[in-house]
């Protein structure tokens, strides 16, 4: 399999939703450009903020749409074309409901899961073969679909926001091999490890 030359974080623009759960994708990107001393800048024509970074031998473009989290795929898009990339070069990081805080899981194709990021990603592409990371943020819990907003749009308390960040370092651990194309390796090695947590 390809290795990756594209990195998407998704998440809301704005200093009011950088705490929020909804936006554990920027959490992503932010750290890892903080670990390869990456600085982000604006590129107004992909409606994105980007940045180029060397990553475990490989050049890596760095990509935090500034659409807000519905409308992410026309910026992701543009960026596919922009630096022809094949949408199998790219890997996703997403807050996921389905997931408790401290769970991150590596996936490629099917569905969305309602993640309205990826299906704005889906309609703009017209397939989900891209790998995704899925960064586990909790559920308010069932029978309240009208608290999923609130819950989203909310800040994780501290022990969650830990268990995220945690997550978060653990996918560190194997990105290195997801970047070289060992994508089979890194899922086994993640998955493996953050459920003996």
């Amino acid at each position: 399999m390809a290795g990756l030359r594209l990195i998407v974080g998704l998440g809301n623009p704005g200093a009011e939703h950088l705490r929020n759960r909804h936006n554990a994708g920027f959490w992503f990107v932010d750290a890892l450009a903080r670990q390869v001393d990456g600085r982000f800048g604006m590129e107004s024509k992909l409606r994105s903020e980007t940045a180029k970074v060397s990553y475990a031998g490989q050049s890596l473009w760095l990509q935090k749409p500034i659409t807000y989290m519905n409308a992410s795929g026309a910026a992701v898009a543009a960026a596919l074309r922009y630096w022809k990339i094949e949408p199998e070069e790219m890997l996703v990081a997403h807050d996921d409901l389905d997931l408790p805080p401290g769970a991150a899981r590596l996936k490629f194709d099917g569905g969305h899961g309602g993640q309205n990021g990826l299906r704005d990603i889906f309609a703009h592409v017209g397939h989900g073969r891209f790998h995704r990371l899925r960064i586990g943020i909790g559920h308010p819990g069932p029978g309240n679909r009208d608290r999923v907003t609130p819950w989203v749009l909310g800040r994780p308390s501290a022990s969650d926001e830990a268990a995220i960040l945690r997550a978060i370092g653990d996918a560190f651990e194997v990105l290195p091999l997801v970047v070289g194309g060992e994508f089979e390796k890194a899922m086994h090695k993640l998955h493996t490890s953050t459920e003996e947590q």
